[in-house]
């Protein structure tokens, strides 16, 4: 039986950014990563073209700024590798287990402890943090005939490296932020690539540039010219609120930027009606891209503006009966979101599974702290994601309040802490009102925030240096603290 104070799970950013915080309080802690390596998301999402759709200079730790960005916005190797610098800047390589998988999690009641369950060992820890991240469980469409399908399948975060596409007949599933950046290099190789679209994407233009060796050195020299870099980035993205979360109709102009793009990239009237969406922009996430459009007016590309119906050995049937032979199929489709699956390993108080608790409309407060389970936080849980920013905005945000948390556990020498149902519920009742009015909610579109319930779970609707004022301010009248047995 392994034993730690405190006990993360996920070695991405999440996990990295609160183990940092805890190191300053001298805090004993393990994170447990199931992968060979740290990197989280960017270290299991490998695809062709795959690289950050945020500016560089704002998806990065705020107290471990890179210099040496090659690019404006930064590809999945660069990220990976700036990752496992943090990990060995900071010193949290001893604190590692990787190839680890938590399999269950329970709170004992009598021990006021966590034990959990891995593939490698048991673990009983004082302070749970799940660290895994709302991208981590691939999901595919609930398509009869799937498991028939003779050819090779892949989803864009379990990409086969070993399978050449080179001459194949492939088809690709989805049109999100992952399919916008693999189909234009799946279009150069392929024989033949179906691209089939349920809804169409808003395409706004990319304004990614490689940054210059002179700018480089400068960032090493005046790291305050970086930081004015990063604050510009940051005003600007939150700008976007206006837009998405107060006046929705602002959402126009940004609008009339996407159709230009269209318009200027898109000459045939009708791919052209094809491609342009039913629903007002920022409803479903903006993806900016300049390589999209001319990549279904190949030759060899065709889109196809309906979803599928089947799967069968050989080939896919589209919603209109339409029968195509591939030899690959790449599912583009997204992750367990709201149905968030760690919430099927946890048991809290009585032996309450967290996905039963939620009856599938997660909620927490902060999106960290879930009344039931004591000495128990999430990273980037409910309502904690963001449709126009960088998320590891809301990460460092959250780590702070979790380091604040297991601080105020251990200078009140107590058994547990947990958020009072009063706090959760005021929160919560509060991010309900701010969303109504939202471009989310009024936009006309039906997106993966959305869960089983039909609430969106997944985005905060203000601005993000409240969430972060609410978070690092820590409130005592938010937790209950329960006395050693």
């Amino acid at each position: 039986m392994n034993h730690t104070t405190v006990l993360i799970v996920g070695g991405g950013f999440s996990g990295i950014a609160v183990a940092r915080a805890l190191l300053a309080d001298k805090t004993d802690f393990v994170i447990l990563e199931r992968e060979p390596d740290t990197g989280g998301v960017w270290q299991s999402n490998t695809y062709p073209g795959c690289t950050c759709d945020v500016p560089s200079h704002l998806y990065s730790f705020s107290f471990a700024p890179n210099p040496d960005w090659s690019s404006t916005y930064s590809p999945q190797p660069e990220i990976r590798v700036y990752l496992r610098r943090c990990v060995e800047q900071f010193g949290l390589l001893p604190h590692l287990r990787f190839g680890v998988d938590v399999l269950a999690a329970r709170w004992d009641e009598s021990e006021q402890r966590w034990h959990v369950t891995t593939n490698e060992g048991d673990w009983i820890a004082h302070v749970l943090v799940s660290a895994v991240g709302p991208l981590t469980e691939p999901k595919l469409p609930d398509v009869p005939g799937i498991d028939r399908f003779r050819g090779t399948t892949m989803h864009s975060a379990r990409w086969d490296h070993g399978y050449d596409l080179t001459g194949r007949r492939v088809a690709s599933v989805g049109t999100g932020a992952s399919a916008i950046q693999y189909v234009p290099h799946v279009a150069k190789q392929a024989d033949t690539l179906y691209v089939f679209q349920r809804s169409a994407p808003w395409i706004t233009p990319h304004d990614k540039r490689p940054i210059t060796d002179a700018e480089r050195a400068a960032y090493r020299k005046r790291p305050r010219k970086q930081r004015f870099e990063r604050g510009k980035v940051y005003a600007g993205k939150e700008l976007l609120v206006l837009g998405m979360a107060k006046y929705p109709r602002l959402m126009k102009a940004l609008e009339g930027v996407a159709r230009k793009h269209m318009e200027r990239q898109v000459a045939d009237p009708e791919l052209r009606r094809a491609v342009t969406p039913d629903y007002t922009l920022g409803c479903k996430r903006i993806v900016p891209s300049n390589d999209w459009y001319p990549a279904l007016q190949r030759p060899n590309v065709e889109l196809v503006p309906r979803a599928l119906r089947e799967i069968r050995e050989h080939s896919v049937v589209d919603a209109d009966g339409v029968e195509r032979d591939v030899d690959a199929i790449i599912f583009g489709t997204g992750f367990h979101v709201t149905d968030i699956p760690f919430a099927d390993k946890v048991r809290g108080r009585g032996g309450a599974l967290m996905s039963d608790v939620w009856a599938g409309s997660p909620r927490a407060y902060l999106g960290v702290s879930v009344p039931g389970f004591p000495n128990f936080f999430m990273m980037l849980g409910p309502n904690s994601g963001l449709g126009h920013s960088s998320m590891v905005y809301m990460i460092e945000a959250q780590a702070e309040h979790v380091r604040l948390a297991v601080a105020a556990l251990a200078k009140a020498g107590a058994g547990s802490i947990e958020v009072t149902r009063a706090a959760h519920d005021s929160y919560n009742s509060d991010i309900d009102r701010k969303m109504a009015g939202t471009v989310w909610e009024v936009g006309g579109c039906r997106t993966f925030y959305q869960d089983a319930n039909g609430r969106n779970a997944t985005i905060y609707p203000d601005w993000t240096f409240r969430f972060r004022r609410q978070a690092i301010r820590w409130r005592p009248d938010a937790y209950t603290l329960e006395d050693a047995r």
